[in-house]
């Protein structure tokens, strides 16, 4: 199975999706996961292949009007790791990466 590629975005691709980048790791870390991570901005992640993008449920509307293959997570705390194991989780299993 291939590694997984996941991207955290924010408004200007600097502090809060690094941040949340970091949770992400941490999430993965504790469900045993590995995968390849970055952070962007909006504008960048339109371009950027991955296979699960979180980003802020305020973007929500801006990520509605492109054309992404990604699983697309919205968080209403991006670091929050207990929202991103908790959303991520079924994502992860739907795309067999995590028994169920």
């Amino acid at each position: 199975m291939k590694k997984l590629s996941i991207l955290a975005v924010c408004g200007a691709g600097l502090g809060s999706s690094f941040a949340c980048e970091m949770s992400i790791e941490a999430a993965l870390k504790d469900l045993g996961i590995e995968a390849d991570l970055s952070h962007c901005d909006i504008s960048s992640a339109t371009s950027t292949r991955a296979d699960i993008i979180f980003t802020g449920e305020n973007f929500r509307s801006q990520f509605q009007h492109y054309t992404i293959k990604a699983n697309i997570i919205y968080l209403k705390r991006l670091v929050d790791k207990n929202e991103i194991k908790t959303k991520l989780m079924p994502v992860l299993q739907e795309m067999g990466h995590l028994a169920v």
